[in-house]
């Protein structure tokens, strides 16, 4: 990797080898951007695996919300098993509870259920009840890799002071930046001392159109001008 590191969301083959052409270092693999993202099957993964030498972080999610009842964790357990049989880097998780704080409990069960592979928390980290508190809360969950974050729900550009103020306490390497990325807001961001991008709807035309690789390569330029 050079400069960044360059995150593109992948749904299947023809994402992922796009990404990898235009110089992404790895890929969030999802389905249903409908909801937000929810799990794969484990057969995209392998096929992705077959074609594409990218690091897969995969996403754990059940449904459209950031909650999980006991029954959809057990589900997302054997899940994350199957995933990481077929090829999985890692995984993209965390949970809020009925409150709206991270929901310690059932992140805790999937920190466990991966191990010893690397894992993201995703945003709900921003859609929590009390956002500052969310953070301290995940910063100290073990092997927590990266927080898929933009600061605020509504996305980075309102979120920019939160990033900045985190940055500024050490936390910067912890940071993905994404929710809502555009490049005017990549130079703040480096700025800060934020060295990890997530793009999706950025590198394609729309959700029904597949990643195209020259929208991927000008990410990759944007991200690596420190």
């Amino acid at each position: 990797m050079t400069g960044s590191l360059l995150e593109v969301i992948a749904l299947d083959v023809r994402d992922a080898v796009a990404a990898e052409e235009g110089g992404a270092d790895r890929l969030e693999i999802v389905a249903d951007m409908s909801v937000g993202g929810l799990t794969p099957a484990p057969e995209t993964v392998e096929a992705i695996a077959k074609q594409s030498a990218l690091p897969q972080m995969v996403m754990l999610r059940s449904n459209a919300g950031f909650t999980v009842t006991p029954e959809e964790l057990r589900g997302l357990e054997r899940a994350a098993r199957e995933l990481a049989d077929a090829g999985a880097a890692g995984f993209v998780f965390g949970f809020l509870d009925e409150q709206g704080a991270v929901d310690l409990l059932a992140t805790e069960a999937l920190i466990h259920a991966v191990t010893p592979l690397p894992w993201t928390f995703h945003r709900a980290v921003d859609n929590a009840a009390d956002v500052q508190a969310s953070w301290r809360a995940v910063r100290l969950l073990p092997n927590l890799a990266t927080v898929l974050t933009s600061g605020e729900p509504s996305g980075i550009a309102a979120g920019l002071p939160v990033l900045r103020s985190r940055a500024e306490a050490g936390d910067a390497p912890l940071i993905l930046a994404g929710g809502g990325l555009r490049a005017q807001l990549v130079p703040p961001l480096l700025d800060y001392g934020v060295r990890a991008f997530h793009v999706g709807g950025a590198v394609r035309e729309s959700w029904s159109h597949p990643v195209d690789a020259e929208r991927v390569r000008r990410w990759r330029e944007l991200v690596d001008t420190i």
